[in-house]
């Protein structure tokens, strides 16, 4: 007999084969790989959560500026389209058809608040080395030698007295 064509057939021969296979093995493989995917996802979370709330955002490019205006002008043209893939799609049409003299506006703009933000985000990162050179200072003492010390001027004062 011939053997039959098609994926019917196919599934059946890699059955058979998967058979004799021992199934605690494959089962303690597929439990291993999974406790790695999942360690792996908690590692990203972790990463995720140390981000400063503080930290300035980083400005908007030149086609976000300009989005910023034709949503609005989008939104007025077709009231009825709410999806915002849409306006997405439509903007970056747009935005591709201008030449260079139609986006200037927009870049000079983009350029401002990129210089603003370096501005904010360098005084920020001042900020945030002088935070960490103070707490520098005090990790090099340990709390034993700074309880010492306030005993000893508790002890200075009772001898003023």
């Amino acid at each position: 007999m011939k053997a039959p064509k098609g994926k019917g057939a196919t599934k059946k021969e890699t059955k058979e084969v998967l058979k004799p296979v021992e199934d605690r093995k494959v089962g303690k493989r597929k439990a291993a790989i999974k406790a790695d995917k999942s360690s792996k996802r908690r590692v990203k979370k972790q990463k995720a959560a140390k981000k400063d709330p503080n930290k300035p955002k980083r400005p908007p490019s030149a086609f976000f500026v300009f989005l910023e205006e034709f949503r609005k002008t989008f939104k007025l043209e077709h009231p009825n389209v709410k999806a915002v893939s849409a306006v997405g799609k439509a903007g970056g049409e747009k935005w591709k058809s201008m030449s260079g003299a139609e986006k200037a506006p927009y870049e000079a703009k983009a350029a401002k608040k990129k210089g603003e933000y370096e501005k904010l985000i360098s005084a920020y990162n001042k900020k945030q080395e002088s935070m960490a050179d103070d707490g520098d200072e005090e990790s090099d003492r340990s709390k034993s030698e700074i309880e010492d010390d306030e005993e000893s001027e508790e002890e200075e004062e009772d001898d003023d007295e």
